[in-house]
């Protein structure tokens, strides 16, 4: 916090002198704009050092809250499991599958993760994936989720003590469908690491997973295109929102091709922040990648004060005129015609489904001397509030 702290405020008094530079001279001085350059990343290092360490001072013991009646099982299938990955044999797991008349194990021979793995792999990408934890996730036991959604309200109306009462419109009702994507990792480990009996199978595939299921889910959130995967915010239909209509994604211009505009650019981000209502607005968030969070930070109100300012303790995001800033490198750089910056409640607008259980399937043949680990996960997502969510377009 301290060295994050200490490169915001030399960020700031290389900025000042910058704008002084070019207030004075018409352009500013190469030397002073590269040290700028230096401090920004030197704060966007410190913000990912403070993201690490709260990330790591977050993760949950392995095997916490396991209710006493449960735990007995869950040691049983664990100790089976380790078995399975360590040396294959799958005997221990099928016990288990038959005495709980389970359907975690298909004809192909995967074997569902033990509880607490699967737990600590949810969690973790809850944290590395920005648009998931920020959405509202739902735990799914079939291969589809549905819901109804109002696209149009009941129609109301006032009327006189003896006045006719004429038949009002009834509110439509719309189905939004999520499916469920499959979503795969392969890690491979040598048999020597597996016969170690001192190394922490369910924390190695935790660790070798999570990564990897985070990073497909980052971008699939963002612009992902619904075939095989789930669909991203951006990749849906989007209209000005001054002429919003459901079904649709508001969207408010910069006015410059681009890029913001030459004169008052933070003008476009209250534009965007008020084209939300009020109700959606107080949990809303910023969503932008670190480049244009770069831009943004050197933004400043008619008072001199920063609009961007760094998190006030570990843990908190940062913020940009008093609203929380989520970091995604799936959201596009500026340029002509993107939708750069999202600004919203995602907990209303964006919806994340998982089928329940991540399934192993070991795999000792197809990679000698290496054992292959296919763990798969099934993981859907889409819009379902489309008045929750607006974009800043970058067009003229």
């Amino acid at each position: 916090m301290g060295d994050l702290s200490r490169a915001f405020e030399a960020f700031k008094e290389t900025n000042d002198t910058r704008l002084a530079e070019i207030e004075g001279r018409l352009t500013g001085d190469v030397l002073t704009e590269e040290k700028l350059a230096r401090i920004d990343a030197a704060l966007d290092t410190a913000r990912t050092r403070l993201d690490r360490l709260t990330l790591e001072g977050r993760r949950p013991p392995m095997g916490s809250g396991v209710p006493a009646l449960r735990e007995a099982a869950s040691t049983e299938h664990k100790a089976a499991f380790d078995l399975y990955i360590r040396a294959g044999e799958s005997g221990g797991l099928k016990r288990l599958e038959e005495k709980a008349l389970s359907a975690g194990s298909g004809p192909d021979g995967g074997y569902l993760v033990p509880a607490t793995v699967e737990r600590t792999v949810l969690t973790r990408l809850a944290n590395l994936s920005p648009i998931r934890a920020l959405a509202t996730v739902r735990v799914i036991s079939s291969g589809q989720y549905k819901r109804a959604v109002s696209v149009k309200d009941a129609v109301s109306g006032w009327v006189a003590e003896a006045a006719p009462r004429p038949q009002t419109d009834s509110p439509v009702l719309s189905e939004l469908s999520f499916p469920a994507m499959e979503l795969y990792a392969m890690p491979a480990a040598t048999q020597t690491l597996l016969d170690d009996a001192i190394a922490d199978i369910d924390a190695w595939l935790a660790d070798e997973v999570e990564t990897a299921f985070a990073e497909q889910e980052g971008t699939a959130f963002v612009t992902g295109n619904g075939v095989s995967r789930p669909r991203g915010f951006l990749t849906y239909d989007t209209v000005a929102n001054t002429a919003w209509v459901p079904g649709k994604l508001g969207t408010v211009p910069t006015g410059a091709a681009g890029a913001f505009p030459t004169a008052n650019p933070s003008d476009v981000l209250l534009d965007l922040v008020y084209g939300l209502r009020a109700a959606y607005r107080q949990n809303a968030t910023f969503v932008m990648n670190r480049r244009l969070q770069s831009t943004i930070r050197k933004f400043k109100d008619a008072d001199g004060n920063y609009l961007w300012q760094p998190p006030l303790a570990a843990g908190a995001p940062a913020t940009l005129m008093g609203f929380p800033v989520a970091e995604a490198e799936a959201m596009p750089n500026a340029a002509a015609g993107s939708l750069s910056v999202a600004f919203g409640d995602f907990r209303r607008g964006y919806l994340v489904v998982d089928r329940a259980g991540l399934r192993v399937l070991r795999d000792p043949y197809s990679a000698k001397p290496y054992v292959l680990f296919y763990t798969t996960k099934r993981v859907g997502g889409g819009v379902q509030d489309f008045d929750a969510i607006k974009l800043l377009s970058f067009v003229a």
